[in-house]
């Protein structure tokens, strides 16, 4: 389950049937184009970095701008 301070990212969805196992390519997605400082250390600490390059290296919905910029952050 989504933790209730990340609710608000989740605008166009019920964030309470969001699981994070089954739907982590979405809320990974999300996170990384608007999240904030606090949302990201979250992501990190929810799925391994292997998983989040994973998303951002195939991923078509995340803006090219930010992914250009975890690309950058994940490629150690």
């Amino acid at each position: 389950m989504i933790p209730l301070e990340r609710k608000s990212l989740f605008w166009d969805t019920d964030a309470t049937k969001l699981d994070i196992t089954k739907h982590a390519k979405y809320i990974i997605e999300r996170i990384f184009d608007f999240g904030r400082d606090a949302d990201v250390r979250w992501l990190w600490a929810t799925y391994d970095k292997s998983m989040l390059k994973e998303v951002v290296n195939n991923s078509r919905s995340i803006k090219s701008s930010t992914k250009n910029l975890w690309t950058l952050v994940l490629k150690n």
